[in-house]
């Protein structure tokens, strides 16, 4: 008994260890990013797809896709829309990454 219960914790513990996403994961993962979602174009970084699915697979949880839009979303604040949303809304498509992006203004 005294080992199961051992084992419930341990793997309470492990669960509620895990951290979600933060701006200071996203950032870096994200910023190669910024320069397209500015100009556009018709060629994404291979930095940035590499960032987007590097988030993708990180963002596991409802929590870690809402933070991650958030920090994305800050990340781009200095650029003006419309641009920066509909060049992010084609991030996804040319990245293959389908929900980091999608509906990039309502995290």
């Amino acid at each position: 008994m005294r080992s199961l219960l051992l084992a419930v914790c341990l793997v309470l513990a492990l669960h509620c260890g895990e951290a979600a996403l933060s701006c200071d994961t996203v950032g870096p993962e994200f910023n190669p990013c910024v320069p397209y979602l500015t100009h556009g174009g018709d060629v994404v970084p291979d930095t940035c797809c590499n960032g987007l699915r590097t988030l993708s697979s990180q963002a596991q949880s409802d929590e870690d896709r809402h933070n991650a839009c958030v920090c994305m979303k800050a990340a781009i604040q200095g650029i003006p829309p419309p641009d920066a949303y509909m060049n992010a809304e084609r991030l996804a498509e040319k990245c293959g990454v389908t929900y980091l992006i999608s509906d990039f203004t309502f995290c």
